[in-house]
């Protein structure tokens, strides 16, 4: 028994016969190709799976297809505008806050939250609002370099919201 759901992503309208059970990591990853978005942990511990459904960061391991009916959801994918970099992305990239990259896309979801609710963000701000969020590779300095770099990049007039 499938269940038929309608979404936007990345804003595109999609359409898709799901299993009630399907959580929408799968669906984003195995029925749309949108591979950026990554299955880490199968628990939420990690954040690799971190998208915005209604402008809000969801771990899209811990929400069923069938929830996001309806929503308007933006995956890693969605925050460059086609060849240009978002500012997070940008800033990931130049202050290296990235070594396997594994973390990478659920890291900067959670950063342009962040951003897009305090643009001026301390250093403790930045830690507490990726800390749902595990690096394994990088300590974490150089991400919360990027982070800042953003911020400044944002205030300096470069949108920030996906």
């Amino acid at each position: 028994m499938s269940e038929h759901i309608t979404f936007v992503v990345n804003g595109s309208t999609h359409e898709l016969d799901v299993e009630p059970r399907r959580l929408l990591v799968e669906a984003l990853r195995e029925d749309l190709d949108m591979t950026g978005t990554h299955i880490g942990c199968d628990t939420s511990q990690c954040g690799a799976c971190t998208v915005h459904v209604d402008g809000r960061p969801i771990k899209s391991c811990t929400m069923l297809a069938v929830q996001a009916d309806g929503a308007a959801i933006t995956t890693i994918e969605g925050l460059a505008d086609g060849e240009t970099l978002h500012p997070m992305q940008n800033a990931f990239w130049e202050k290296h806050g990235l070594q396997c990259g594994f973390c990478t896309p659920g890291m900067i979801m959670a950063a342009v939250d962040l951003l897009s609710r305090n643009p001026d963000p301390t250093d403790a701000e930045i830690r507490h609002a990726i800390e749902g969020n595990f690096c394994r590779c990088t300590g974490y300095q150089n991400i919360v370099a990027a982070i800042r770099q953003a911020a400044e990049t944002t205030r300096s007039g470069a949108p920030v919201s996906a």
